[in-house]
């Protein structure tokens, strides 16, 4: 039996294509969006005056109710550094495995945010609902340990991060 296609996805970077740095994913579904990674980049030499480079989340401040959580992959500065800056304006979840939650309330700390955010420790068994998304984890190598791959199942289909 042929599935009927009867919404739409939609992915989109903020940050992260292109540049080193500054890595935010968007998946949406209907009225469901997931945010995969926010991080930072650091400033280019001509970039006097500025301290560190965020995705320009506009888009998801607009659309803040819609939005049901971070999924980040692993602990470098660029997928976890913008989170600070990110979650001033986005009261959601932000799901990580142990060590790179353990990464990201220590910046949380220093900014005083450890309190006033939910933090969910995943591992690669983990399946996490996020509206009409289903997100499911899987290791991967990189040169940070406890890193992990996406799976998000959509009423569409499945991509992989």
């Amino acid at each position: 039996m042929a599935k009927k296609n009867t919404g739409k996805v939609t992915i989109f970077a903020l940050g992260g294509v292109g540049e080193i740095g500054k890595n935010m994913y968007v998946i949406q579904y209907g009225n469901d969006i997931v945010v995969i990674d926010a991080g930072l980049k650091f400033p280019e030499e001509d970039m006097l005056g500025i301290d560190v480079v965020i995705p320009d989340i506009s888009y998801l401040i607009e659309h803040k109710d819609q939005v049901r959580g971070i999924l980040v992959t692993h602990g470098h500065e660029d997928h976890i550094g913008g989170l600070p800056y990110v979650l001033k304006h986005l009261n959601v979840p932000v799901y990580g495995t142990k060590l790179t939650i353990g990464l990201i309330e220590s910046r949380l700390k220093e900014t005083n945010m450890l309190g006033e955010t939910r933090r969910v420790v995943i591992d690669s068994n983990s399946v996490v609902k996020l509206g009409s998304i289903t997100a499911s984890f899987f290791r991967t190598n990189h040169s940070i340990p406890d890193s992990v791959g996406i799976a998000l199942e959509t009423p569409e289909g499945l991509i992989v991060h």
